[in-house]
């Protein structure tokens, strides 16, 4: 079972409004509920937010975020945005109820919730301000108290205020919309499978030197995948690596009966060796590898040439580290 609790905060009363953390909310709810191919992911994800006559309350907060973590699950996720307020004790989740921010929900007391979670897997993301506190311990600022199975992606450090995003019209999170466009694939692995480490990446390359700094903290043995998309290559194919190339520093010797497209002269000239079917099967393959970087032509810009001037082909950095996962059986 996998569950969301999905919370976005626009309506504060005391404190300024926001804009944004509602129609972000709506967005990751959209891009978490299903797969690239419309299976089910996190069925149902519970959605909070804003609504014109009431406010969310600490309280209410509260409860929440227990539910979530109540019971057990494989993965338990928790996303909010909102605002967010450092103080001296700690950080905070501000409710829509919140008067000055020291009065919110304490990040601590999601930890704790977290931390006593039977769910196998647990994730924390927060857009919000000041976010990065979430785990710090209170009396050493520099060390984090996360347990086994708990991931933890914040759009900001501790010390840190989230932005908006700064597109013309946005009224969203810089942080959210580079998760969303993660989910969506742009964070993706060859197989598919888009991980909270990758997505952590996706979005730590793609803000400049000025923006503010994700914090990714995590305690897993392995990463569970958020969401799957299209693989890049299929998992039957990118095992014929092992089958293609005999060693993984193997240089695999290739001629012009792989290549089954050639101008009128190749075709008219007796001494090149007309199409192998077997061999364009390989070769179609190959192509393939090529354009995810598992491999390269050696001696030849492209692989047209590598056949035709009876050049090879290698495993790239990228093929050696596929190749070994899969003479381990750990893909």
């Amino acid at each position: 079972m996998r569950k969301a609790l999905i919370i976005g905060l626009d309506n504060y009363t005391e404190i300024p409004p926001l804009r944004g953390c509602v129609n972000d909310a709506y967005e990751v709810k959209s891009v978490l509920e299903h797969h690239g191919d419309g299976k089910i992911n996190f069925a149902t994800p519970r959605l909070v937010v804003s609504r014109e006559g009431s406010a969310v309350t600490r309280s209410e907060l509260k409860t929440l975020i227990t539910e979530l973590f109540s019971g057990e699950a494989d993965i338990a996720l928790l996303y909010f945005a909102g605002h967010g307020f450092s103080g001296e004790t700690g950080g905070y989740l501000c409710a829509e109820d919140t008067l000055e921010g020291d009065d919110g929900l304490p990040i601590a007391e999601v930890m704790i919730l977290a931390n006593k979670s039977k769910a196998k897997n647990k994730v924390i993301i927060l857009d919000s301000c000041f976010s990065g506190e979430i785990a710090n311990n209170p009396n050493f600022s520099t060390m984090a108290e996360i347990k086994e199975g708990t991931t933890i992606l914040t759009a900001a450090t501790a010390d840190q205020y989230a932005i908006e995003n700064e597109k013309e019209g946005s009224s969203s999170g810089l942080f959210t919309s580079l998760l969303v466009d993660a989910l969506r694939g742009s964070a993706t692995n060859l197989l598919g499978e888009i991980t909270p480490g990758s997505v952590y990446a996706h979005i730590d390359q793609s803000l400049g030197p000025w923006s503010p700094r994700p914090v990714f903290k995590t305690n897993v043995q392995t990463f569970i995948s958020l969401r799957n998309v299209a693989p890049l290559v299929e998992l039957d194919d990118l095992r014929k690596l092992t089958v293609f190339f005999k060693r993984i520093d193997y240089q695999l010797p290739l001629d012009p009966s792989f290549e089954p497209d050639r101008n009128q002269e190749q075709i008219d000239d007796p001494t090149i060796a007309e199409p192998n079917p077997e061999n364009v099967y390989i070769f179609e393959l190959l192509q393939k590898f090529v354009k995810v970087n598992l491999v390269t032509p050696v001696g030849e810009k492209h692989m047209f040439y590598a056949a035709m001037n009876s050049k090879s082909c290698e495993l790239t950095v990228l093929g050696q580290h596929y190749y070994k996962l899969i003479e381990k059986c750990l893909i």
